[in-house]
């Protein structure tokens, strides 16, 4: 199994680079950050932009992966973000994931783009975001037409530093989603049962995450991919509670997970108050059992 850490980027660059450092030195194999302008529960707290805290995140850095959890056509126009994401892993030489979504229809949609849509229509949005997204970073020229976007001869050189482009990570619940991220994704993404922010213990959980896992077998077999190809992550925190309390209870939930295929686990850097409120040292504890992980591989 791999681990990762989301660093809310609420912190002024001079404060928040040691958070991206530790993240590194503490033997994570990846770290993200939330793509919003204004966040749920901080929305009048500080909060800084994502391409810039990552691309900042990528110089302060030298190994750790690094991600978008996650952009979303909220605001976001694939073919400016193609050049972002392309820069991005550049930066980082190549250790950028990008992280998608459909968006929740929450207060960014509303600041941007009075619309009311339905789950349906983001659905529909998002593929389409998806699709043209991938062919912006794959291809050298691209020409769109669609129901959502128009682009017309768009240059995207010199292109990604992976190949053949930035793996896209995919968060989804629903059957669409799902066989959208088995037909683009590396890592499909999860955060629980859908639409919760009322945290639940790990050991609760357990059974409708293992559902969902059943389903993205299903999705990948729908669109003739091999499950196995497909990298399963869980976010935790938001409805997926208790796995920070303390070191040992994150020993069991990364055993219990793994054991039903999740594939990558992701805590919240603790904070000192609600949301993801918990205490740095079991961060730093799990940190120690990451190093003796790595010492054994």
């Amino acid at each position: 199994m791999r681990h990762g850490v989301v660093i809310l980027p609420e912190q002024r660059w001079a404060q928040a680079r040691e958070r991206w450092r530790r993240a590194e030195e503490f033997g994570f194999d990846h770290a993200w950050t939330y793509d919003q302008l204004m966040w749920r529960w901080l929305r009048d707290r500080p909060w800084f932009g994502t391409v810039p805290t990552l691309t900042a995140a990528a110089t302060a850095t030298s190994r750790i992966g690094l991600g978008t959890m996650v952009a979303t056509p909220t605001y976001r126009h694939p073919v400016p973000f193609a050049k972002d994401v392309m820069t991005l892993d550049d930066v980082s030489d190549g250790r950028f994931t990008c992280g998608l979504g459909a968006g929740a229809g929450a207060a960014d949609d509303r600041v941007v783009d009075r619309a009311e849509r339905s789950p349906r229509q983001r659905a529909d949005r998002f593929g389409e975001f998806v699709d043209l997204l991938d062919l912006l970073l794959r291809k050298r020229s691209t020409t769109w037409s669609g129901e959502h976007y128009e682009a017309e001869d768009v240059w995207n050189a010199p292109g990604c530093v992976q190949d053949p482009r930035v793996p896209f990570a995919i968060a989804a619940t629903g059957p669409r989603g799902m066989r959208l991220a088995a037909r683009h994704a590396d890592t499909w993404i999860t955060a629980g049962p859908p639409a919760t922010f009322d945290a639940r213990p790990y050991a609760e959980a357990l059974p409708e995450i293992a559902l969902q896992l059943r389903k993205v077998d299903d999705a990948c077999a729908a669109v003739g991919r091999d499950p196995g190809t497909l990298r399963r992550l869980l976010l935790t925190g938001a409805a997926v509670g208790g796995v920070l309390e303390s070191v040992e209870a994150w020993r069991d939930a990364a055993g219990r997970f793994a054991g039903i295929g999740v594939t990558d686990l992701v805590v919240h850097w603790p904070r000192a108050d609600f949301p993801y409120a918990g205490d740095e040292r079991v961060l730093e504890d799990v940190a120690g059992d990451l190093a003796g992980a790595a010492v054994g591989r």
